[in-house]
């Protein structure tokens, strides 16, 4: 399946931001990378330069000066006017914050072309949370990245009532030409099917910690032992990094709030983010 995306955008140079855009330029992708000031862009292109080991460690083609190449295709900025200018499509992967997340958008209604696609790589909110901000929602969706891009490559691709089939397919044919498998969900669903499947998972086995039942390396051993997983929960945790699930569940309900207080003054207020920033349930070299 082909694509008529030929130009991309990223909004948000975090841990999978910068995992998109790399990805995206990897395949071939001419790619803008915007965050909001000038250390936001230098812990990207510190990310990039990692990205390009890994990619050379890891991926097919990698080694073969495909890595280093995908560098040449990005470009960094801080202005949005810039970025948005002539993109076919803006993925926006901003913090989990919905208040932040619609004035990211109707910033970019007003400074995007009329062709461009907006998709959102939101974990936990529904597309329809966002779409009124879009200034076009039938040309809106999400497009949900799973983290370590290069090795768990799917993309859960889902609109809402008022997308346009074509912009589906589209973004669906987008997935595909930047080596995703494409996951089409038929109609909303907080969590996608990942998430809908990872986060009580996730949860239930910060509640063992939380509650003093067990250590996080004794709860990961169980759950690799007993189910041949090649990864426990806080490994996950650690991949994902820590402030993501806390953004999650500090909206959540009364119990979700205390884990996610829990998680910020026991981890997070310590510097511990997980493998981003070198320790979080784990030390990392």
């Amino acid at each position: 399946m082909s694509t008529q995306i030929r130009t991309v955008t990223v909004l948000g140079a975090g841990v999978l931001g910068s995992q998109i855009a790399y990805q995206s330029a990897f395949k071939g992708f001419p790619v803008t990378v915007y965050d909001i000031d000038d250390d936001a862009l230098a812990a990207a292109r510190k990310r990039f330069d990692k990205l390009v080991a890994t990619y050379r460690a890891e991926v097919p083609g990698g080694a073969d000066g495909a890595a280093e190449a995908a560098l040449d295709r990005l470009t960094l900025t801080t202005d949005l006017g810039q970025a948005a200018a002539d993109a076919d499509l803006i993925v926006e992967a901003v913090p989990e914050i919905l208040e932040l997340k619609r004035q990211t958008y109707q910033e970019l209604a007003a400074l995007a072309p009329a062709k461009t696609l907006f998709a959102t790589n939101s974990s936990s909110l529904l597309p329809s949370d966002l779409k009124d901000a879009t200034g076009r929602p039938d040309r809106f969706l999400a497009m949900h990245f799973a983290n370590k891009i290069w090795f768990s490559n799917l993309a859960e691709v889902m609109g809402t009532s008022e997308t346009d089939p074509k912009v589906f397919q589209e973004v669906v044919a987008f997935a595909e030409a930047i080596g995703m498998v494409p996951i089409e969900i038929h109609k909303e669903k907080a969590g996608y099917v990942l998430n809908t499947l990872l986060v009580p998972f996730l949860r239930a086995a910060l509640e063992l910690v939380a509650g003093g039942y067990a250590q996080p390396g004794d709860v990961d051993n169980t759950w690799r032992i007993g189910t041949g997983a090649p990864a426990g929960p806080f490994q996950i945790y650690d991949v994902i990094g820590l402030r993501t699930p806390y953004n999650i569940m500090v909206h959540g309900d009364d119990e979700a709030q205390q884990l996610a207080a829990w998680l910020k003054k026991n981890y997070i207020d310590k510097g511990k983010l997980g493998l981003e920033s070198g320790q979080g349930f784990y030390k990392y070299t």
